[in-house]
């Protein structure tokens, strides 16, 4: 099996993958029971939930017509978040990253959180029981402007519920130097007569514009996922949501409630060891939510509780999400191969660690991989190599037998008997690298790292493809190059469609992502350099014992 063919293998792997992502789509199994929650009379889109700890919850979607109420904006700025957080609620309507540009326009900031439609993405938290404040309510707060302040390592934005029921609650929001990390806390005083018993929900609110993702090639997820220990990570997407086809684990000790994307996502974050409940509803006019609730415990009179939760809203940076939460680091989605893509990008940022360049990492986790599968290599190149030397031989069998096929078949196989030849010898060398590749694919499409990472001269973005298509055009000469050393097929149509291949595929991969281009570039001209070598040596045994006169 030549480069032509692995590559043709790749590409009907992508299509039975797209072609299986679609099947559970469509046929993902319907849930027991639907998580969902019981709403009051709304102004501001999403219901609010309201806990049950022995039944699920149940859903009913507000007026779809209804629109999200907006008050006084407050705004605050850290060194890696510009955030605005609106008084109806403390939602929190818009969320920046600082060190994350615009997808096309880099001079602006990657905008994560919007109120706008059609990209509506906010995070909204209230609490459950009588005269306690939802995402409804109307907070009040001294100021509209907070930065952290230099040398300082927080920053706390605290908002005041009105005085309800002798019911006093301050939602509090805290900020942290160098971090995607705002804690939202609701600190209650109970100054009534009797106890409550509160419980608190957070949940992320969106619509459905993102769920096609941004890959030309592969669909990325978009949508919520909830993980448990029991159950590990699961995506539950917006399809599912809408026809009520939701089967994930509704109460739990333990786990997180995220909201992915390409790149980036948010989370919901409860420290383990507290009882919840997640749900997930579709709220209307295309908007969905996916949530947790959690109790607060009984308050007496005369007594104060509290509650606070992480909210995690930033770039799916590995390292960082797995010190964060348990499995957090899986919404970093490498597919079906995490096993081999995950060492993969640990070995990588390991060397860009070294030589700072994401490009020149690619360049040297090639030739580390190269090294690894060098004995592989090695022999399918020798067994091609001897497929070559018989090629004079095996032209003059197609010419003494002609259009007898079974006669042909059976005298060349007489003649790989005879010198001892494998013709399939080149094949599973070669197989064996394929997962290496498509992992390597999901690690430069999946990796925000990647995300506008330059390398050198016009390659400014490594997760997007060549802007003007020289590494593809260098993929093709270094195809062109690799047909000649490999045995040329029998069969002239076959060896047609192989002179072929080397321009379709470089017009294939005028779409790829730049970095991965450059990896198969680089993996060309080290298989051609060890290709040639060893088809050298071949050659030149098999002159020196006669068989070049043959």
């Amino acid at each position: 099996m030549d480069t032509q063919r692995l590559i043709m293998f790749v590409v009907f792997s992508f299509s039975v993958l797209m072609l299986w992502d679609a099947w559970q789509k469509d046929q993902h199994p319907q849930g027991v029971q639907n998580a969902s929650t019981t709403v009051a009379s709304t102004q501001s889109g999403a219901p609010v939930p309201s806990s049950s700890v022995t039944a699920p919850l149940q859903a009913t979607a507000p007026d779809a017509a209804q629109q999200l109420s907006k008050g006084e904006r407050i705004r605050v700025n850290t060194d890696t978040l510009y955030v605005e957080i609106d008084t109806v609620g403390g939602d929190i309507r818009r969320l920046e990253l600082l060190k994350h540009h615009d997808k096309t326009d880099k001079s602006k900031n990657f905008i994560l959180f919007s109120e706008d439609k059609p990209n509506t993405y906010i995070a909204q938290s209230g609490l459950i029981g009588n005269a306690l404040p939802t995402h409804k309510t109307v907070y009040s707060i001294q100021g509209s402007a907070f930065s952290l302040a230099a040398g300082k390592q927080d920053l706390q934005v605290k908002l005041s519920a009105p005085a309800t029921e002798g019911i006093q609650v301050d939602k509090v929001f805290t900020f942290h130097r160098n971090s995607y990390v705002v804690d939202v806390e609701y600190q209650i005083r109970n100054v009534g007569s009797s106890s409550i018993n509160p419980h608190a929900y957070y949940q992320l609110v969106r619509d459905d514009s993102a769920s096609m993702g941004d890959s030309k090639f592969v669909n990325t997820y978009a949508g919520p996922a909830i993980y448990t220990d029991q159950h590990k990570f699961q995506k539950i997407s917006f399809s599912d949501i809408e026809k009520g086809k939701t089967d994930y684990q509704k109460q739990s000790n333990n786990g997180w409630v995220a909201m992915l994307q390409h790149y980036f996502l948010s989370a919901w974050l409860p420290k383990n060891g507290v009882e919840r409940e997640f749900y997930t509803k579709s709220v209307g006019d295309k908007l969905f939510a996916a949530g947790v609730i959690l109790p607060v415990g009984s308050i007496a009179p005369g007594a104060s509780g509290k509650i606070s939760v992480p909210l995690y809203a930033g770039p799916q940076e590995q390292e960082n999400l797995s010190k964060l939460a348990p499995g957090l680091d899986l919404t970093v989605d490498y597919g079906w191969l995490t096993i081999i893509a995950a060492p993969l990008f640990w070995v990588l940022s390991k060397i860009q660690s070294i030589v700072n360049n994401w490009g020149v990492a690619i360049i040297l986790l090639t030739v580390l991989i190269k090294l690894a599968f060098y004995p592989l290599a090695a022999k399918s190149y020798r067994s091609m190599a001897h497929m070559r030397v018989l090629g004079p031989k095996l032209q003059k069998l197609k010419e003494h037998y002609g259009d007898d096929r079974q006669r042909l078949h059976q005298a060349m196989m007489e003649l790989y008997k005879t010198e001892k030849v494998n013709p399939l010898g080149g094949c599973l060398p070669v197989v064996v690298q394929i997962p290496v590749f498509i992992s390597l694919y999901w690690v430069l499409l999946a990796s925000v790292e990647m995300r506008h990472a330059p390398f050198a001269l016009w390659i400014q973005d490594l997760s997007a493809a060549d802007p003007y298509y020289v590494l593809p055009i260098i993929m093709g000469i270094t195809m062109i190059i690799q047909t000649k050393l490999n045995p040329t097929p029998p069969d002239p149509i076959q060896a047609k469609v192989m002179m072929v291949m080397p321009f379709a595929f470089s017009i294939f991969f005028f779409f790829f992502p730049a970095g991965l281009v450059l990896y198969w570039v680089v993996n060309n001209v080290l298989s051609i350099a060890q290709q040639w070598q060893i088809t050298r040596s071949m050659e030149q045994m098999h002159a020196a014992k006669g068989h070049g006169k043959n």
